[in-house]
């Protein structure tokens, strides 16, 4: 490989994924791969130099999350060195110069570029836990990380084979968003379910709905619990529940009238009913049967 040819797929990756210093320091031992998706806050790169080399960059207003598919990577992250083998994530801060200091011949990179301002917004909503700083590098070869990579290669795999899916913005926008959740997930991991992908915009509004599910819950006082507009929260569970705020709080009265009635709590169907928030009978019932498949009043006589 020439130089010259050096330099465009140098220019081609700062394009792609971001500006850098490439040193590199031997002759080209294999083909050089640079494949690319944009989908807006979010970038994906699949990059590998071909041959043994360095690699320097500031991340302007974005984290790129870089994973060796072989090889090795190592590099110099807020002053700690940081080597990622295949089933390890380097995180990169944005604004912040990484040095990779080893990127060898034969290591090509699944790569996340995930603009700083958009994380930034997003993360205190997905995080199952309080998000504090990120971590320097990812583990991914089981629970949220391994979930996270798993999707990454998926959608990167699709949208290289469909490119007209990543021209459409309203899939590149709900893939982005998937994206960056499981990011989250795998950064900040809930302690009791570390594979569970639930944002916390979920987790919120599911929390407050349980704790007073009586209370006649408008969608703006569920998106004022949540912390988000009612556009996102709507698209929040229908991409993590697959439901919405309503349903998933008629799903938990019906739980709520079920427990009653089998544990005989309530001498009549219409008492439970009405205790639990319902006040059309003949609504809770048809809820009621697809639910369990059978009746209210089977239920309380069994």
């Amino acid at each position: 490989m020439a130089t010259a040819d050096l330099d465009a797929l140098s220019g081609a990756v700062a394009a792609a994924y971001f500006p850098h210093r490439l040193r590199v320091r031997a002759l080209p031992a294999r083909k050089p791969v640079l494949r690319s998706v944009d989908l807006g806050p979010v970038r994906l790169a699949r990059i590998g130099w071909g041959a043994d080399s360095a690699v320097e960059s500031d991340h302007p207003s974005a984290w790129a999350i870089n994973v060796p598919l072989g090889g090795v990577l190592e590099a110099r992250v807020r002053g700690r060195e940081v080597c990622s083998l295949p089933g390890q994530a380097t995180v990169c801060p944005p604004d912040m110069t990484t040095t990779m200091s080893r990127w060898s011949a034969d290591c090509t990179i699944i790569g996340m570029r995930i603009d700083r301002d958009y994380l930034k917004r997003e993360l205190p909503l997905l995080a199952e836990r309080s998000p504090r700083q990120m971590p320097g590098q990812l583990d991914l070869r089981s629970g949220p990380g391994q979930a996270w990579f798993q999707l990454v290669s998926s959608v990167g795999s699709l949208l290289v084979a469909n490119e007209r899916l990543a021209g459409d913005p309203h899939v590149a926008r709900n893939l982005g968003a998937s994206l960056t959740a499981a990011l989250a997930a795998a950064c900040f991991p809930a302690e009791d379910d570390p594979g569970r992908l639930r944002p916390r915009i979920v987790t919120r509004v599911m929390e407050a709905m349980e704790a007073d599910p009586t209370r006649e819950w408008t969608a703006a006082q569920l998106a004022e619990a949540a912390g988000v507009g009612i556009r996102r929260l709507q698209q929040g569970f229908r991409e993590y529940a697959g439901t919405t705020p309503i349903q998933a709080l008629q799903d938990i009265r019906l739980e709520r009238v079920h427990r009653d009635l089998v544990h005989s709590e309530s001498p009549t169907v219409a008492e439970a009913a009405y205790r639990w928030g319902f006040r059309h009978l003949g609504r809770f019932a048809a809820a009621y049967r697809e639910k369990y498949g059978v009746t209210p009043s089977d239920t309380l006589r069994g």
